[in-house]
């Protein structure tokens, strides 16, 4: 049983298609660089970066996948499920190996692997887009383009999928005259976009700003409790209480999700 030792990064992935075919061997299993091998592997490769093969792979891929595929791919690798670089790693090597497109081979079990878990990731992603809500805080991180203490505004999110890659066009076009940020709990880590570009961003202390998935209120900006009061009553008074359904309400919008929006505090 042959392991691949890569950095778990999608370059580092590519590079690893590389060395498969230079070397005429395809792994059983794909390892991170520290990772323990298991019982039955009887032979390892160690797979370095190197720029040139990922961009021999890269360009290969786009003259061969359609958009959609490409999108696909990116989306398995973000689902970041078990072996899902392993079935993103057999995917392309048999789009090399094939001299026809293996797009709608749904008798794969790669393909077909492949697609259904984009589906579920690109679902999850619209949720995201659906749900997520901003509270106003006093800017806790400081503006490269302003050195005042401004407003943004701020999203707590925790998805199954890491898909918040995938949604920072949306925000960024949505809101392209305010200052925002999200931050995904789950994952530790976040981006930011101060109206000139979307830069990643790390919380140092994440506790003080975040209680129980909910942003401290000490950070709330002086009107926004104000704001999610009205918002609260206006739902309340919307209402009618003889028609609230909570089986079809979960069916529409996962519970999970419930915790951060504030009109569904009635339902909690």
């Amino acid at each position: 049983m042959l392991a691949f030792y890569y950095d778990k990064s999608f370059e580092g992935l590519l590079c690893a298609v590389f060395e498969a075919f230079k070397l005429k061997k395809m792994p059983e299993c794909l390892l991170a660089t520290e990772q323990v091998e298991p019982l039955l592997v009887s032979d390892t490769h160690h797979v370095e970066f190197d720029n040139a093969k990922y961009e021999r792979v890269r360009k290969a891929l786009i003259n061969k996948l359609s958009k959609v595929a490409l999108r696909h791919l990116m989306y398995v690798w973000l689902s970041e499920l078990p072996e899902s670089d392993l079935i993103v790693f057999r995917y392309i090597c048999k789009v090399f190996k094939s001299s026809q497109s293996i797009e709608t081979d749904f008798a794969d079990q790669d393909v077909l692997a492949v697609h259904d878990i984009a589906k579920k990731v690109s679902r999850e992603r619209h949720r995201v887009i659906q749900f997520v809500r901003f509270s106003a805080i006093n800017n806790p991180v400081k503006d490269v383009f302003n050195d005042k203490e401004d407003k943004i505004y701020f999203s707590i999110i925790a998805p199954i999928y890491n898909v918040l890659p995938l949604v920072l066009k949306f925000f960024k076009d949505r809101f392209a005259d305010q200052k925002w940020a999200i931050y995904d709990e789950k994952r530790e880590y976040g981006y930011i976009y101060n109206l000139h570009s979307i830069k990643p961003v790390s919380l140092t202390d994440k506790n003080d700003l975040i209680i129980n998935s909910q942003v401290n209120k000490n950070y709330l900006a002086r009107d926004e409790a104000l704001f999610q009061t009205m918002w609260l009553r206006y739902c309340n008074a919307l209402t009618i209480k003889e028609r609230i359904n909570p089986k079809l309400q979960r069916q529409q919008m996962p519970s999970r999700f419930w915790h951060l929006l504030p009109e569904m505090k009635l339902m909690l």
